[in-house]
This record gives structure tokens, sequence and C-alpha cells, in this order.
């Protein structure tokens, strides 16, 4: 019987492949496995075992047939574990991001300085002069390298910034004259540690001994930041104590005992002690574990570092005698004891009794002034030199933040009212449905320009040259518009520009002198911006409008004259809002869109 391989799937040929292994193994145990044809159920269990099956042997792939674990990327688990029932939300622990990263898979020798020779390490030795020689010697059980002509030599034990030197004296003790020797520590010996204790994967690993705890931890996936402790780490010897960690000292000092680890060694992470969670102004907002001696406030501001603003702290929890719940100045809480589970929040409550107010136009001197809370904007102009002939200061204003940004608000309000009414319109036949579709592609191209219009926040305060006596805010910009024969001539018109100042002149006339209306131009409805910030609108037809007519608008040199444009009424049923919404935006930007 012929087949056509081309159609024969990969996932057969694998299958057929692991039956003939099968078979094949079957044959050194007496076993026949042509007398039976397997069921759909053991081909079914033969595949996924022969998926599941797949390993990943690049790790244990080193030079020298050593395996230290670091060729292949380890796959840490995706989570710690259930999380225990009121710590959803809650920051992580401080350190937590210190298993993040991908040391553990980087290569290295492991040879530093500190580093203590073992039996099983490589070293090379090279003699010239009366004796030349090359050769690599291994350090046998007994510590002991082992040259011709010279005998052992003792190695084990002996850090690797001194092999050199040792090996070199016991060489010279017998070849005294004219040799020279170069020794080189060339591989070290991996050792098996074990890791326990509440880490996201405790067992054994491999690695050198010069290794330091971080990376044991992270090759067990790093610290359970629910369950284990970041500040008490041991490393056992034969059931002896022979180190302690707190990673702490190596996340705010930098502090990392050095250690020679060996074969048998464990790792031990202790439970997780009392945990503080803080929030609010500080530079670390961690939970934090604190040492049972050290609950302090003064113990947590060390690792948390709160801001220079926190003015008060805080605090809620629970003790033996109910809920607690604390809030004293921060210099009060340097006494204060926390237990476990408190919740320590830094707070700014002071506020700020000086307010810094910019100058801007037509001044000299400093541009910036800070001034108590309560001034007044003319306690401030009788320290700001002008020089009158330059300064127009019967127009003076003021651009707020608060101001610009409710502007900002009603602005868009508007312009969603206007976008509710555009997209709820009924239309009672097709023509006018396709009216409508015309109106909202449209009107929607106006709301997207619209909203990108940014309020100058203008605060009158002058008028006929008085200025109102109004309190200062923090963030204030006093504007002194310089003297100038100038009036702008903008908006919908052919030239904008800027002409001399003629008294006799109308608003007509300065528009001619700008070109004239454009075609979108609305000639009933024209702004003018005063220079103390007052918008005005005019109208062509006298009398027939809210507005005043041109002939009884006043200017000044200063002024500026904005042509709005018009609404097609013919299409936009909205045109109503979007007239209001233009005014609106030609007093608070002094723009038209």
């Amino acid at each position: 019987m012929l087949f056509n391989y081309r159609f024969v799937s990969p996932m057969i040929v694998k299958l057929i492949a692991k039956l003939v292994l099968l078979f094949a193994s079957s044959l050194f145990v007496g076993y026949s496995v042509a007398q039976q044809a397997p069921t759909q159920e053991q081909l079914q269990q033969a595949q996924q075992a022969s998926q599941s099956q797949q390993v990943d042997l690049s790790q244990y792939i080193q030079s020298g047939g050593n395996s230290t674990g670091r060729g292949g990327n380890v796959n840490l688990p995706s989570d710690s574990g259930p999380m225990p029932a009121g710590e959803e939300g809650l920051p992580p622990p401080y350190g937590a991001n210190l298993f993040k990263g991908g040391f553990e898979t980087e290569r290295s020798d492991g040879l530093n300085s500190s580093y203590l020779v073992a039996p099983g390490d490589k070293i090379a030795i090279q003699m010239w002069g009366t004796v030349n020689s090359s050769e690599v010697v291994t350090v046998d059980n007994q510590g002991n390298i082992f040259i011709p002509e010279v005998g052992p030599i003792k190695v084990q034990d002996v850090p690797a910034n001194r092999v050199n030197s040792v090996v070199t004296q016991g060489i010279k003790s017998i070849y005294t004259n004219n040799v020279s020797v170069y020794v080189n520590l060339l591989t070290a010996t991996p050792v098996s540690v074990f890791v326990a204790g509440p880490v996201l994967r405790p067992g054994q690993y491999a690695g050198l001994a010069s290794d330091s705890v971080l990376f044991y931890l992270k090759r067990a996936g790093g610290i359970d930041p629910h369950r284990g402790s970041y500040r008490n780490i041991t490393v056992m010897r034969q059931g002896e104590t022979v180190l302690t960690y707190d990673l702490y000292d190596f996340l705010k000092l930098g502090k990392l005992p050095a250690f020679s680890f060996k074969d048998e060694d464990v790792i031990f992470v202790g439970e997780q002690g009392a945990m503080v969670n803080v929030e609010g102004a500080a530079r670390y907002p961690f939970r934090f574990e604190l040492e049972p001696s050290k609950r302090s406030g003064t113990a947590l501001m060390t690792y948390a570092r709160p801001l220079s603003k926190t003015s008060h702290v805080a605090i809620t929890g629970n003790r033996a005698t109910g809920p607690i719940s604390v809030y004293l100045p921060v210099n009060e809480f340097d006494q204060f004891t926390m237990a476990d589970g408190d919740t320590v929040l830094f707070n700014d409550d002071i506020r700020p009794q000086v307010i810094s107010v910019q100058i801007s136009g037509s001044y000299e001197g400093p541009s910036y002034y800070a001034v108590e809370k309560d001034t007044r904007l003319l306690d401030l102009l009788s320290y700001i030199e002008i020089d009158p002939e330059q300064a127009n200061y019967g127009s003076i204003y003021i651009k707020r933040e608060s101001v610009m940004e409710q502007q900002k608000l009603l602005i868009n309000e508007s312009l969603d009212r206007l976008e509710r009414s555009l997209f709820t319109a009924p239309a009672s036949s097709s023509g006018e449905a396709s009216i409508r579709s015309q109106e909202a592609e449209l009107v929607s191209q106006f709301i997207a320009r619209a909203r990108r219009i940014e309020p100058l926040g203008k605060v009158i305060v002058s008028e006929n040259g008085k200025v109102a006596n109004i309190r200062l805010e923090q963030g204030d910009e006093i504007v002194i518009p310089a003297q100038t024969d100038l009036i702008q001539i903008a908006g919908e018109v052919l030239m904008p520009q800027a002409v001399v100042y003629n008294p006799d002149a109308t608003v007509s006339d300065y528009i001619a002198w700008a070109g004239g209306f454009s075609e979108r131009a609305d000639d009933d409805r024209i702004a003018i911006v005063h220079a103390n910030g007052i918008t005005s609108f005019v109208s062509s037809d006298a009398g027939q409008h809210w507005y005043s007519d041109e002939q009884n608008a006043t200017l000044e040199a200063g002024d500026q004259i904005l042509v709005l444009p018009k609404v097609d009424a013919k299409i936009m049923q909205s045109i109503k809002d979007v007239t209001q919404i233009i005014y609106q935006i030609a007093v608070a930007a002094n723009a038209a869109t």
C-alpha cells in the first residue's frame, strides 16, 4: 500500500515514531506490543506525554561539563500565590522589585577576589627560564595540586587573589634561581545550595561558591511578597546559622556581606514580620517590615523618607482594645509605636502663608514677587516700577489660573450640550436626515477645534483709569499693557494686520483698511477687545441687536477688532448654540474659530 507523505500530518509522524520507540524498548524487557494494537486513549496519552516531556537543555550546558544553571531563562511564576484577605489594593513590599531583573541569567566565571579555592577547581601554571612548562592542574580532594619535581602544594581555601603568590612560593622553594612563574585560576567548581522558607520556588539550585545570596533567591523565584521576610534571611551550614542577611541594608546602604557557599548550604527565608503601609507624601510609598525592637516613627521615616512639606501623620490600625485613628504633627510621630497592619499617611496639612505673583507687560524691576497670602492688588502695585510714558497702567488686568479653568469648563459644557443636541436631533424624512448628516460633520469639526482653545483667564480690574483693589491668589499674573498707537484687526478679514490709531475712524474704516470682510465673516457680530481685557460687541446695523452699533463704539489705541465667523443658518439647526460658543471663545480666549 502506497502513502502520499505530503498529506501525512507532522503530529502523526511524531506519533508513529513514538510507537516505534515503544516497540523497540519492549524487546529488551521481554514484551511484545505487536500482539495488541494501541487504543485511541493510549494514542492520546502518548501524544500528551511527548508534548509535556519537552525539556530545555540549555540551562544544563556549560563549558567543561559543569552546570551552574546560568545558561537558560528561568520561568518565574506570574504571581505569588493566593493573596491574604485584606491586602487587596495595598502597595507592594519595600524591595519587591529586587527580584524583577534578570541578573541571575548573566554569565560569569565567578572568580572574584574573595573566592576560596575548592577541590575540583582548575589552575593554569606556566613556568619559563631554567624550566619551561605549561599545564592545567586540578585541585584534588585533599585540597592540593601536584606539580612534577615540586610535589603537592596546599591551595584549598586560598583566596583567588592569593593563588598566584602561594603557588609561586611553593615552586620557588624548589627552583630557586632563574625561574619565572605565572599562575591563574581558570574555573570554579559549582556548588548546590538549598533555598527554603517563604519563597516562590523552594528547592535546590546550582551556582558558584562566590555567588551572592540574591542570586540563589532569584533562582528560587524571589521572596514571597505576602509571606516572606526581607529582613530575616539566614544561611545555615550543617544545622548551624553562619550568616544573617537584612536586605533593607542592601536596598538602603548597599551593604551585602561577602560569603563563600558550600555544598548543602541552606538559605532560609524567615516569616514576614510586622508590616506597615505607607501612603501620601513619601518618596517610598511601600509596605515596610519593621524589626521587633524598632517600631517607632523614626525607624519608618528612615526608609519611607517623607517629603519636606509633610506636616502631619495619620495612623489607622487595630489594637487589642479596638481600632485606632491618630492624627498628629510629624515631630510627634518620632516616638509613636506602630503595630502590624497599621497604615501611615504622610500629609501636607499646613497652608502656605506666602504666594508668588508674576508681572508681565511693560514694567521695570523683578518679574516675580513673593507676598503674603492676603495681599491685595494695590498693595503690590506700589512696589512695581514702571515708565509712565511706556506703560498703559490704567488698563491693568490679571490672568488667573482658577478663572482659566472655569472658562474652559464652561466652554466644554457648552460643547457637550451641542454634541448631545446634534446626535439626538430627530429627522422626519430622508432629505432632513441628509441635512442632519452634513450638519453633524460640520459641527463635529467645529467642536474638535473649539476644544483645543485655551482661555486666557482674564480678570477685569480696571476701567476708566480706576483699578479695583482685589485680593491676589497664588500664581496670578498681573499684566501691565504697553502704550501703543496701533489697532489690531484679526479674525475674518482679508488681511489681518495692525493699523495706526485714528480717533476719527470707525470700526468699518479699520476693517476696510484690513482688506474688508472675508466670505465667512459676520458683519453683524464684531468683537472689540479693549486693552484692559473687556470685550464688547458691535453691529453694523444700528438698533437691530442688543449690542451697540459701530458709530457709538468707542475705540482706543491698543484695542483689538475681532471679526467673528458666520454660521450658515440654512444648514445649521443648532445655529444658536454654535453662535453662543463662538461668543464664549471670543471673550475667553480673544480668538475666532
